[in-house]
Order: C-alpha cells, then sequence, then structure tokens
C-alpha cells in the first residue's frame, strides 16, 4: 500500500509539474507584446507579466529582435579592457542606437574575467578556476565575423577560444540551446535562483534576439537558467547563450525612456531605470559600421 501511495504521489507531481509548463507556455505565447520600430529591421518588444502568471511570479521582459534581412545593422562590441562603465556609456562612446550588457567581470579590477578578442585583437584572457577549471560562462561562445553573430560550443580543448576563426569572440555562458538542442544545466545555485538574466538567441531564419528579465523585485522575479531556457525556447530560437546577470543586466536603446534605459536595472534596489550597473564589455547595434 505504501508503495502505491508513493507511485500515486509522484505521479501526481509529475501531472502537475507538466500542466504547469504547459499552462506557463500558452500564457507566454499567447501575450500582447509591446511592439515598437526602433531602427532598420529592429523591433523592441516589452511585456510586463504583473498577475502572477508566468511560472508563478511577476516577469518583466524586453528584447530587441533583428531581423536577418536586408539592411541590417551592424552589430560589434564595446569594451575596455580595464575601465569599467554603464551600459549606456558604451552604446554612446561607440555611436549605437542600441546596447546589452555583455559578459562577466571582475568588479574590484574591471576587465572580463572570460576571453575576448575584437577585431582580431585579443582583449581580455579567461581567468580561470583552480586546477585551471573553467568557469560556466567559459564554456560558450558569441562570434561575430563579417557582421554575420553565431554562438559556439566548447569543445573541450585548453585553447578552443584562441582557435577560433572568428575576428570578435566574446566567451560567455551557460549555453542554453545549441542547434535545437537544449543543453544540459548544472543543478548549482547560479542556474537554479532567480535572478535578472540578461540573452541573446538565434531564430532559425537567422533573426537576432537581445533579451533581458528584470528581476529582485515585486514587479519582477527573474528567472532560473531553467526558465530563461524555456522562454528563449518559446520565442523560436535554436540557438541561446546566457550573458552577465544580476546588476549587470540592461538594454538600452537611443530616445527609449528618460535615460534610454528599457528595463528595470535592479543595482540600485529601485523600480525605476537608473539602476544601471558599470560593466566591462557590451554588445552594440549600429545603423553603420564606420559611425
Amino acid at each position: 500500500m505504501f508503495k502505491q501511495f508513493i507511485c500515486v504521489t509522484a505521479f501526481l507531481a509529475l501531472f502537475s509539474s507538466s500542466f504547469a509548463q504547459q499552462a506557463d507556455s500558452v500564457v507566454f505565447v499567447n501575450a500582447h507584446w509591446s511592439k515598437k520600430k526602433v531602427s532598420k529591421r529592429t523591433h523592441l518588444l516589452t511585456h510586463h507579466f504583473n498577475e502572477k502568471n508566468l511560472f508563478a511570479a511577476n516577469q518583466n521582459i524586453s528584447y530587441l529582435e533583428v531581423k536577418n534581412r536586408g539592411e541590417k545593422p551592424f552589430i560589434a562590441f564595446g569594451f575596455d579592457p580595464r575601465v569599467l562603465k554603464e551600459t549606456r556609456t558604451f552604446a554612446d562612446e561607440n555611436n549605437a542606437f542600441a546596447a546589452i550588457n555583455g559578459t562577466f567581470f571582475d568588479i574590484k579590477n574591471g576587465g572580463s574575467v572570460d576571453y575576448l578578442r575584437v577585431n582580431g585583437q585579443t582583449v581580455n584572457e579567461n581567468q580561470l578556476g583552480k586546477g585551471g577549471n573553467r568557469a560556466l560562462h567559459q564554456r560558450a561562445a558569441i562570434v561575430i565575423d563579417h557582421n554575420k553573430l553565431q554562438i559556439k560550443k566548447w569543445d573541450g580543448s585548453t585553447d578552443w577560444e584562441k582557435n577560433l576563426g572568428e575576428s570578435n569572440v566574446m566567451l560567455s555562458g551557460p549555453l542554453l540551446i545549441i542547434n535545437n538542442q537544449k543543453e544540459t544545466l548544472d543543478t548549482v545555485a547560479f542556474n537554479k535562483l532567480r535572478h535578472p538574466r540578461t540573452a541573446i538567441g538565434i531564430k532559425p531564419n537567422g533573426n537576432l534576439l537581445f533579451l533581458t528579465v528584470d528581476g529582485r523585485n515585486e514587479n519582477s522575479d527573474g528567472m532560473s537558467l531553467f526558465e530563461l531556457s524555456k522562454i528563449m525556447s518559446w520565442l523560436g530560437c535554436t540557438s541561446a547563450i546566457n550573458l552577465d546577470g544580476g546588476g549587470s543586466t540592461t538594454l538600452w536603446v537611443r530616445g527609449q525612456n528618460e535615460n534610454g534605459v528599457v528595463n528595470y536595472p535592479s543595482d540600485n534596489k529601485k523600480w525605476d531605470h537608473n539602476g544601471q550597473r558599470k560593466v566591462a564589455n557590451v554588445i552594440l547595434l549600429k545603423t553603420s559600421p564606420k559611425q
């Protein structure tokens, strides 16, 4: 009898979890997103799930979708090897019309802790852990070459990133989806707990998504990486990667709000657009490579 009870309980738990996931996907897919054109081939989409109806929580999501056709924006990395700056500052310095925060960095000393190469020149090397082990955010990369952005997975070799042929390489992670296959995520606290998140996704047609999820506020709880992976999949991405999140999570678009910040950065612990954290690097969208 006890074994039967355990089996029934396990079945009900599995059924309840499956039902909840299906309900979440329906809520997400049927959401009425606010959509605005911000540049050629580029739209800004935002939605506030404010009835605790996405993963049983409030969630505020913003993303840019860049269409892969015609005269699309120029994609580049903005960076400083030592000095930390706000995402909007990097955008202004590089005459970009939009920017999203990049990969992980040294808060005390500045500079990326993940390998960064720009225009063929190495800017920062990996800062490896004890025993030379890679962090979870050093096992995938965003690469840009001839204005094409791709996501690549670490092949296990020591000098993998240095052997990549693209002229622009930014390591980050964890990897969420690659070639339409969801990655198996470790059950470490960083992956399981809810935080503000930043991600980049690629659709089958080559469209790019630059996405932020706000968090650490009653208006938006933030997401685990398991939840983030789901929404990137629901948005149609066949490849997706996590970037630095937490207080770093910032999506900036010229002309939006009072300072261009679209989302609600959490570093000032307020629900406004003024809580940007200074970061080491960003991903930029520009109307011209010569700007």
